[in-house]
């Protein structure tokens, strides 16, 4: 197939796709630099993208589920610039500064239960590998040397860093990685996945007695903490059945197992509230990891919140002093935390978690609508977030084929004005949360002839092969 977006090489944008080939970029196959034509964008306004050659598209997956208030807010770029000049940098070991202690203050006063202390970091996987670094060192502190182990999802996805990409689940990105010893996948909560017959109900039990299962086949006094996002974003939306996460926490309690909630993507908005934890799936975990929505992408940062609890156990268990050997030189990056905080005006002020609550029936209702499409296997919806999973032959599906029909439906959109993500068999929506309902329409309205010209292309192919 010729690329959608290849240019002539001597345009404005043929020579820049030649100079992004210099650009590796995340996940890139190797074997074939050089020779990618990637859309170049120019410029976003609200939930659109605007590429160099002028061709206007929605962002459906809101850039990388991150660009909550939308494209060219005023509001962000006054903050980062007026940071900026009036102090660019300082060093977190030696000083502070008023923007990240004012947002350190705000974010604990809004999270859920008491997690009441904040560890900022540079994006999402520094903020994971910072809470199983905290919790290594919490158990070396409580004199449990060997409480190391950790438990994590086959489906999840929880950054690139070491740690943190060894915590991930998404399997086919390991192939040729090496990973951290330590860290024990559980299977997939994905409903779409139980056996014929199963309830979902029995289904629910049986992820969660493999939780405990396995922290028993370990050794309680061997596990250290069990990270799980809310919904498995990059592994397609996954929605775990109702009680799953609250059920997960009982069972760490239980053996004294820390839960750290992976709310990078579901935090800020996505799901209608600032947190996701408590306010959606009723939990309040020792830990949670934040990025992404922070600063609607503008700039990077990440942060952690970590409980009274465990601090105080710390401050609790004796000896001399007791430092978290662990920072980055941006930590709590000023002009990253003024953009937190003007993101964060802005949220509230134009009531963007109501107004996802408000539109939340109407996105999902026309998703769910698209589950009449032969090749449309599930639907997941929840909050503004979505995967429409995609399979050209239900009882025999097959991951490469699959994925290569995701990418014509994202070529066929992107010529009628929509930007989708595909992740292997999934068309993946989470827009800005400032999206309208009419906007939605036109989302999905695209998304369906991206899909039906998709399969009429295939249906060609396989009439001109046979």
């Amino acid at each position: 197939m010729t690329p959608i977006n290849a240019s002539a090489a001597g345009s404005p944008t043929g020579r820049l796709q030649q100079q992004d080939n210099v650009f590796i970029h995340p996940w890139e196959d190797l074997a074939a630099l050089g020779g990618n034509h990637r859309t170049i964008i120019a410029r976003g306004e609200g939930i659109h993208l605007i590429d160099t050659d002028g061709n206007r598209m929605i962002d459906g997956p809101g850039g990388m589920w991150c660009v909550n208030i939308g494209h060219g807010r005023r509001e962000i770029a006054d903050a980062i610039a007026g940071q900026a000049m009036t102090l660019g940098y300082f060093s977190p070991w030696a000083v502070s500064a008023e923007a990240p202690a004012r947002l350190a203050a705000r974010l604990a006063a809004a999270a859920p239960g008491d997690l009441d202390h904040v560890f900022f970091t540079t994006g999402g996987s520094t903020a994971v590998d910072s809470a199983l670094r905290f919790a290594f060192f919490y158990n070396n502190l409580m004199g449990r040397p060997q409480k190391k182990q950790v438990i994590a999802r086959i489906g999840g996805y929880h950054g690139s860093t070491h740690l943190a990409a060894g915590c991930s689940g998404k399997l086919s990105e390991k192939r040729h990685m090496d990973m951290p010893d330590g860290v024990h996948l559980l299977s997939c909560p994905k409903p779409l996945l139980r056996p014929a017959g199963m309830s979902v109900d029995a289904f629910c039990d049986a992820r969660v007695a493999e939780l405990e299962a396995k922290i028993l086949e370990l050794g309680a006094d061997r596990v250290a903490a069990f990270i799980a996002e809310p919904v498995l974003a990059s592994g397609g939306v996954i929605i775990p059945p109702d009680d799953y996460h609250r059920r997960c926490l009982d069972v760490c309690r239980r053996h004294d197992v820390l839960y750290i909630s992976d709310e990078v993507v579901t935090a800020f908005g996505r799901l209608g509230h600032l947190f996701a934890s408590e306010a959606v799936f009723g939990i309040r975990p020792d830990m949670i990891t934040l990025a992404k929505g922070l600063t609607s992408g503008y700039v990077p940062m990440g942060a952690l919140l970590i409980s009274d609890r465990l601090l105080r156990d710390i401050a609790g268990a004796g000896g001399d002093a007791r430092v978290f050997f662990s920072g980055f030189t941006y930590s709590g990056h000023p002009v990253a935390a003024a953009a937190a905080l003007a993101n964060l005006d802005v949220i509230e002020r134009d009531g963007l978690l109501a107004h996802v609550r408000r539109v939340m029936p109407h996105f999902s209702a026309r998703l769910r609508a698209l589950a009449d499409l032969p090749v449309v296997a599930e639907v997941r919806v929840i909050g503004l977030m979505a995967g429409v999973e995609c399979t050209l032959d239900a009882a025999h599906p097959h991951e490469d084929r699959d994925y290569a029909f995701t990418l014509r439906v994202d070529r066929h959109c992107q010529r009628m004005g929509l930007l989708v993500r595909p992740v292997y068999n999934m068309c993946v929506m989470s827009p800005p949360l400032i999206i309208t309902e009419a906007q939605i329409d036109r989302m999905v309205d695209i998304l369906r002839a991206g899909i039906e010209q998709a399969m009429a292309e295939v249906a060609a192919e396989r009439r001109a092969s046979a």
